[in-house]
């Protein structure tokens, strides 16, 4: 085991299935934390616990529906006694030039990232509270900061992300409850590998450190937000892109 920063604490990662929520599953674990993993897809969140060990709990999780969010926090308090970290990480795309995309697509997007996001924000901050501690980590996107081409839906819901981790982030603060957020850029995951091989390469060629990252350096930002390494930080915005759009 690597050093133990998060020795003890018990934490939620939404969409941890896979991709980055995986990952910060598993440096989590490797960093002393029990995980409860949370997929929208009950054998794939089991699954995925399985694989990281006996600190981890799968459960299903639809982070749109507010009784699946309020349960899994349930959950967390009487598996592991509390609730230290949070990670809204669950996320989908739908992507589709303005003239193409479906009002049924738009509001899919929107109601996964925002009201997902803004629902484990709500359940979180109200065990949080009454510790009088916690770190809530948000997963935007740098697609949220310069926006993305057939990503209207995407863009947006990553930028409002940003507006509400740093109101929150200010009603929580005197609590003790840090609410902060991670921007990716293009990072090695099943959705960005599926993408056409010239247009991943032209995305590598725009990028300062001229490759794309791996879903462990978002985890190892999200080891930070969740550590006492960020006491003094909330509200913030890391980004972790290469480089790019800086």
């Amino acid at each position: 085991m690597t050093t133990a920063l998060l020795d003890g604490r018990a934490a939620i990662v939404t969409g941890a299935a896979q991709g980055i929520g995986y990952a910060i599953a598993q440096t989590f674990v490797e960093h002393g934390a029990r995980v409860l993993v949370l997929d929208v897809d009950a054998e794939r969140a089991q699954g995925a616990a399985a694989s990281l060990g006996d600190r981890c709990v799968g459960l299903a999780c639809d982070v749109t529906t507010p009784a699946d969010v309020e349960d899994a926090v349930a959950r967390a308090i009487a598996d592991f006694g509390s609730l230290d970290v949070y990670v809204n990480n669950a996320g989908i795309t739908r992507d589709a030039s303005l003239k193409k995309m479906t009002v049924e697509d738009f509001d899919a997007v929107m109601t996964v990232h925002l009201r997902g996001t803004w629902l484990g924000v709500r359940a979180a901050a109200e065990v949080m509270r009454e510790q009088r501690s916690g770190s809530i980590i948000n997963m935007s996107s740098l697609s949220g900061k310069s926006g993305n081409p057939g990503q209207t839906n995407y863009s947006a819901a990553k930028a409002g992300i940003i507006g509400m981790t740093k109101a929150a982030a200010k009603e929580l603060a005197h609590h003790g409850v840090r609410v902060n957020a991670i921007q990716p850029g293009l990072i090695r995951t099943a959705m960005t590998e599926a993408m056409p091989p010239d247009v991943f390469a032209a995305r590598e060629a725009d990028i300062p450190m001229k490759r794309a990252g791996e879903p462990r350096e978002v985890a190892g930002a999200a080891v930070f937000l969740a550590s006492d390494l960020s006491s003094y930080m909330t509200g913030a915005v890391l980004e972790v892109g290469g480089g790019r759009l800086m």
